[in-house]
């Protein structure tokens, strides 16, 4: 297995791509279901990943200081991200569904979930994303909604664009949404991203090539769904959430994502 080098400025794609292989390989026909932690070709997981044994606290106690809002807090037209300013948001317009279920199918009703994603440049509004794209002033790139009765949950956004990040020379993102669900709590709270269907760039990406079981990564990749599309408005993704199950769909450690970066 090739050995990680330490400087992402001089690390170029075909050494973090050997690395994946190297690791594809390793993993093949070994029966580990789980990606890695800490996944060397994606180089911050190395300091990022838990290296102590869990600590039990309170659930009780950490809701009293944690975050809380009642299903009045939440407005519908927060999962409408392009009319969010006074003036239209560039680029393509999108309405991204899907039903969230637990493994047995049933499915997930009155679930907060909430999104936030780059813009059609592959801009975040954040300070220490220094990518030299525009900023879009009709575009903020967040949003949030209840899933309904059937756990349906539906958003009009903007497609994002890839963007460069530093985790080797030349790395580039593949577009995407990050998702969050709280459950019934903030401590059941859930990240993960959606991928869009035939990306250049999958097989060049360390956090996507970290989960090792290509039945997996696909489950992480929307599908474009002609009847959720509009005539003359937006074009449609169709993307299903599984929480439990031999199939649940492959959520990130707390520690792994920081809203407005990779």
């Amino acid at each position: 297995m090739p050995t990680p080098s330490s400087d992402a400025a001089t690390t170029t794609q075909r050494q973090i791509s050997e690395e994946i292989a190297a690791i594809g390989n390793h993993r093949r026909g070994s029966n580990l279901a789980q990606p890695a932690l800490d996944y060397p070709p994606y180089r911050s997981s190395l300091l990022r990943h838990p290296t102590k044994d869990l600590h039990h606290a309170d659930p009780e106690g950490v809701e009293r200081w944690a975050p809380c809002f009642g299903h009045q807090d939440v407005d519908p037209l927060e999962a409408d991200l392009t009319i969010q300013h006074s003036g239209e948001p560039i680029g393509e317009r999108i309405v991204v569904t899907g039903r969230i279920s637990d493994g047995d199918g049933h499915p997930v009703a009155h679930q907060l979930v909430e999104i936030w994603q780059a813009n059609a440049a592959g801009r975040y509004i954040h300070q220490r994303d220094q990518h030299p794209a525009p900023i879009d002033p009709n575009f903020t790139g967040v949003g949030r909604c209840l899933t309904g009765a059937d756990g349906t949950y539906r958003f009009t956004t903007i497609r994002p664009g890839p963007y460069p990040w530093r985790n080797h020379r030349n790395a580039w993102r593949p577009a995407h949404i990050h998702f969050s669900l709280f459950g019934t709590d903030f401590t059941q709270r859930r990240i993960t991203q959606m991928y869009f269907p035939g990306d250049p760039l999958f097989a060049y990406d360390p956090i996507y090539q970290s989960i090792t079981d290509p039945a997996d990564r696909e489950l992480l990749v929307a599908r474009y769904d002609h009847d959720v599309t509009t005539p003359e408005w937006s074009t449609g993704y169709r993307w299903d959430i599984v929480l439990t199950g031999a199939h649940h769909t492959r959520f990130e450690e707390p520690e792994e994502t920081e809203a407005g970066e990779e």
